[in-house]
């Protein structure tokens, strides 16, 4: 693969970093080489069978909800993306994104109701724009990338394609306290010297009354609006190291403030100094060497004046789209994963992979907070499966999982199956 596919591949996917070949600024005669044109993606289908209630009253009322159970057929995400190299270091990137089979509509006169127009809704889903950029590329060490782009807070973040984690879904822990995939508008300065890669960003920041117990500063990302709110910017960053063959060492982070990203700022006096100031910190790696994959995570975020933003957030309107709940002043996330290709041990499979794999999740997204008790919002969940990897761009997967909670609730076994492809449909 030439310099310029692995710098779109990267950039677009904004994953395999430890197999990055390289930037350099692309010239005019390269045309003739190959396509300016990149298009790729990724997909999954999914089945799950959940042991355990999905009713809303399952954790106010656990002892009524103890032995029902449901399965769901799902396609979590489908993503298209788009690149194309103008030449001279300049480089465009978009992809976009279709959650749980997108959403579907239509308008038909129903017959039984006097011929009335009636309106439908088919299919709940989303369809996200998760990124669209321009970039600048002065060589290996520093770019300058301008749009919307992601946020690569959290091993998540970085490596969401479905080949790059063992699990039918994502992590957990991370994909419940912060948002994944994290996508803002705003501008990050990048690149690569020897072993280390850098980023740093300035970003949109989160909307505070979009926080909520279960996913905390999660849905702060996202606007219900035909806009995002920009009264205040935060800042991210993310380090990498690749200095040890086969690992990757990451640090992260990201802080900013929140209270005043809100559409309907509070005018009484108590209100007046709250910041809503978003920190979080997040440690992973990845090993990949010797037939052994080894992933893990560690995330922790603070929230200041969470006592306050909580209290305005339930006071709001009935009419408004937020969630209108309490929100913790810190929460926690950790995980770890390990698999062993079984096929490595076979000459006529070598060519082939299959993972068995464990992982142990812990996560809490109401860690501390203040008079309030949410003890549902923490948990334990261990896993294991295979992994069969046919060609390197397909996975099939199969898990059994169990969210291990405190003794007052139900426990939250499952079984699920998926396939899964991510990569480069041009050449």
């Amino acid at each position: 693969m030439k310099t310029k596919k692995i710098l779109f591949s990267v950039a677009l996917a904004v994953s395999a970093l430890n197999a990055f070949a390289g930037v350099t600024e692309s010239k005019d005669d390269d045309k003739g080489k190959t396509s300016r044109l990149m298009f790729g993606g990724y997909g999954e289908a999914v089945y799950s069978r959940n042991f355990f209630s999905d009713n809303y009253l399952r954790y106010t009322d656990a002892k009524n909800y103890r032995d029902e159970s449901h399965g769901r057929f799902d396609l979590p995400h489908v993503v298209f993306f788009v690149g194309y190299d103008f030449g001279k270091g300049w480089s465009m990137g978009s992809e976009i994104e279709i959650e749980h089979g997108g959403t579907e509509s239509a308008v038909e006169i129903e017959a039984e109701e006097a011929g009335e127009y009636e309106s439908e809704v088919e299919r709940g889903g989303e369809v996200a724009l998760e990124q669209f950029w321009l970039q600048k590329s002065f060589g290996r060490p520093f770019n300058i990338r301008l749009g919307h782009i992601i946020v690569p807070v959290g091993a998540t973040n970085m490596h969401h394609m479905p080949t790059e984690f063992f699990g039918v879904y994502r992590p957990e822990g991370e994909n419940t306290i912060i948002p994944c995939t994290w996508h803002e508008t705003g501008i990050s300065l990048w690149g690569i010297s020897n072993k280390w890669r850098y980023e740093v960003m300035l970003v949109a920041g989160l909307d505070s009354d979009r926080f909520s117990r279960l996913n905390w500063i999660q849905g702060g990302a996202g606007s219900p609006y035909e806009f995002k709110i920009g009264n205040a910017v935060a800042g991210a960053f993310r380090i990498d190291n690749f200095s040890v063959k086969g690992l990757r060492l990451s640090v992260s982070g990201y802080v900013g403030n929140s209270f005043s990203n809100t559409l309907s700022r509070s005018k009484k006096e108590k209100f007046k100094n709250v910041k809503g100031t978003v920190a979080i910190g997040s440690f992973d790696f990845g090993y990949n060497d010797h037939n052994w994959i080894l992933r893990g995570s560690f995330d922790y975020g603070r929230l200041s004046d969470a006592q306050l933003i909580s209290e305005y957030n339930m006071s709001m309107s009935k009419n408004s789209p937020s969630p209108k709940q309490a929100v913790a002043s810190d929460a926690i996330a950790g995980g770890f994963e390990a698999g062993y290709d079984i096929f490595s041990q076979f000459e006529k499979t070598r060519k082939q992979k299959l993972y068995i794999f464990g992982r142990y999740d812990y996560y809490d997204s109401m860690y501390r907070t203040k008079g309030l008790k949410y003890e549902y919002c923490g948990r334990h969940r261990i896993a294991g499966g295979l992994n069969y990897y046919p060609i390197s761009d397909i996975v099939i997967k199969g898990e059994y999982s169990i969210g291990l909670l405190k003794s007052q609730y139900n426990d939250e076994p499952s079984i699920s199956v998926g396939v899964a492809y991510s990569g480069l449909f041009t050449k």
